[in-house]
């Protein structure tokens, strides 16, 4: 708890520092003028229309500027678009390539994946539940001439609600800060899944008069409860396919326990600070930028059952089963920037993480002693090179661990062309080598046949890939993986799960399409992507097809514009495959080439509004499940959503 309250002090320290010298000058670097967007971009003209949402006839929404964690910036967008509707869920993300369980809060099953990153430690346990966990890339800063408040609002399964509160404010013009929180809770349609969730967020940025140093930090609180059922028995599965009345009442269906929960908490303190060493004039072209970034983050997993289940196997103890599993990571990054008009952007960086990951105990098993901790110190180097022609940019990154337990290196490589004023074409090649999440290395549980310490290989990724993005000839992506020594989850001999290792390659191809057709106020948005996997061992399972269409009309309304309106139905559709399956007690999904889910159509109807900066959300999902059977599953034994009604808003305040 000492060393917490250390590092809060730290960071406000570091922060406010310098927060009482007088308002200067827009920080440079946060230039309404240098909007990156390309959406927004390319329709900058709409902000004036846009600025009749505000109540400060001087301040323009341009002005209310959104900065990413890769320093990328936007402005608030009130306008009501289908992106939007796409990205009105619990994740507040287009969800394509995720099938959602039955309960708002449960996890997700991918239709796809994207397998590079440039993190080279491994990952925490419990991945199923870190789809709603905010990671760093996920926080953003803001710079605005007013108080900017936004709020959402949706209606969950049966009791409950999901709201999502944010508020940012700039006591200077040097200086903004936001607070936001975004709580869940519902009840749901089955037995024993009550669900449960909390995104604390604070975030400030800093910036002094003379544009010499800039700060800036979040903290973030996050947990993620899921009461766990284990999903339908066996002999329940012909009830509920079955469409008889007597079971379309969810909660009458038998589940295979209602005595257990999962969560996952953590805590994360972050700041990067940068001090320009030498900047640009009419005599120097040549900057210099040093900067440092520490994080600590806190985390972990949780499984409790009041009794011992077969369901896992035999229990070292027959009640108050409770696992737990811990993460703490320190991470310190040095980064030199130098800036050339004719050499352009290269970085140099130097990082250190002190990790330490496991349990409070030691397992003797069948002889064999189970280790409780991986911890020690990572060291990796890396640098980042960017250069922009006249119609033409590269940039690369790559890093390496040079030092530690943990081998691992990554690099990635992109040229972007401009070929026409409306075509953009970019291609990347990656590369990326780390070791498997924690939990696949060292696990430790109270039931017997959960507790391993394996020595896996490195698991090897490489990829080429190619983007056309173009508004008259529509969005392509090409993605080609090739995987070595992938690690996953299976069942062996006895049943129960485990992780393994494919020996083997695998080749992954995903092509990914998507364009809008407009026919005066009829438009129809269309998504489709077709994924094709080279695998002799079956670990890797994904839909061949998977796609999305909406047909919708959108018009303005009454005197003055005053009302917008979206009206229409899309179309979701996954082609019938090996379907993971999902394993509450690790909060893992799993392998199974036992039998294939899918190919079930999902329809949903809608009617989104927008009135001045309020946009309100209305749509009857899964319509069609009661006709078109009941065969529709987001894992094995757990099934999709039925039909429901669900209402929602989402509201700015501009004050």
């Amino acid at each position: 708890m000492k060393s917490y309250l250390f590092l809060i002090l730290f960071l406000l320290f570091d922060v406010l520092a310098f927060c009482q010298e007088p308002d200067g000058n827009i920080p440079k670097q946060l230039d309404s003028t240098k909007i990156q967007n390309r959406v927004l971009r390319d329709s900058i003209d709409r902000t004036k229309a846009l600025s009749k949402d505000l109540n400060n006839d001087k301040a323009l929404i341009s002005d209310y500027l959104i900065i990413s964690h890769s320093n990328d910036t936007t402005f608030v967008d009130t306008t009501l678009t289908i992106n939007k509707y796409y990205k009105f869920n619990y994740l507040r993300k287009d969800n394509f390539e995720l099938l959602a369980f039955s309960n708002l809060g449960q996890t997700y099953n991918n239709l796809g994946y994207s397998f590079f990153t440039n993190d080279m430690m491994p990952g925490f346990a419990a991945q199923s539940k870190h789809f709603n966990y905010m990671q760093i890339n996920d926080l953003f800063y803001y710079h605005v001439p007013t108080p900017l408040t936004e709020l959402l609002y949706k209606t969950p399964f049966e009791q409950g609600n999901l709201l999502d509160a944010f508020f940012t404010v700039n006591t200077s013009k040097q200086f903004n800060f936001s607070i936001a929180y975004k709580g869940e809770r519902s009840i749901g349609k089955y037995q024993h899944i009550v669900t449960s969730s909390g995104n604390f967020r604070f975030t400030t940025n800093y910036k002094t008069k003379n544009n010499k140093y800039f700060a800036r930090a979040h903290i973030a609180m996050q947990d993620i409860l899921n009461e766990e059922n284990g999903g339908l028995k066996d002999d329940n599965i012909e009830y509920f396919e079955s469409g008889n009345p007597e079971f379309l009442d969810r909660a009458v269906l038998d589940v295979n326990f209602q005595n257990a929960e999962g969560i996952l908490k953590g805590k994360r303190f972050y700041l990067d600070q940068t001090y320009k060493i030498l900047e640009k004039d009419t005599i120097s072209k040549n900057t210099l930028n040093a900067k440092h970034i520490i994080s600590f983050n806190d985390k972990y997993y949780q499984f409790t059952q009041s009794t011992q289940n077969n369901y896992f196997g035999e229990g070292f103890r027959q009640s108050n089963m409770n696992d737990k599993v811990t993460l703490e990571n320190l991470c310190n990054r040095l980064e030199l920037n130098y800036y050339n008009q004719t050499l352009g952007d290269l970085q140099l960086n130097v990082g250190h993480n002190n990790y330490n990951y496991g349990y409070d105990k030691v397992v003797v098993l069948n002889d064999n002693t189970i280790t409780n901790r991986l911890k020690g110190n990572i060291f990796s180097v890396g640098g980042n090179y960017n250069k922009q022609f006249k119609n033409f940019k590269i940039n690369g990154e790559l890093g390496i661990n040079v030092s530690g337990d943990f081998d691992g290196n990554y690099f990635r490589g992109e040229a972007v062309f401009n070929l026409l004023k409306d075509l953009q074409l970019s291609t990347q090649i990656r590369h990326l080598s780390k070791l498997p999440n924690y939990n696949k290395l060292l696990y430790q549980s109270d039931y017997i046949n959960y507790n391993w310490n394996n020595n896996f290989n490195t698991t090897e990724i490489e990829e080429l890939s190619f983007k056309l993005i173009s508004k008259r000839f529509g969005n392509l992506d090409i993605d080609y993986s090739t995987i070595n020594d992938y690690t996953y989850f299976a069942k062996k001999e006895d049943g129960l799960v485990y992780p393994f290792q494919n020996d083997g390659a695998i080749n992954y191809l995903k092509v990914k399409y998507r364009k809008e057709f407009k026919v005066g106020h009829f438009f129809l948005d269309n998504t489709i992507m077709y994924q094709k996997i080279n695998d002799e061992n079956q670990t890797l399972n994904l839909p061949e097809v998977v796609t999305r269409n909406t047909l919708y009309y959108s018009n303005h309304f009454f005197k003055n514009n005053a009302l917008y309106l979206q009206t229409g139905v899309t179309f979701n559709y996954f082609t019938e495959y090996n379907m993971n399956a999902y394993d509450p007690l690790l909060s893992e999904f799993y392998v199974q080439n036992e039998k294939k889910y899918g190919a079930f159509p999902r329809f949903d109807f809608f009617v989104n509004a927008k009135v001045r900066q309020t946009r309100i959300y209305l749509i009857a999902e899964h319509f069609n499940s009661a006709w078109t059977g009941y065969n529709f599953y987001s894992a094995p034994n757990y099934p999709y959503r039925d039909f429901v009604i669900r209402f929602g808003l989402v509201w700015n305040f501009f004050l």
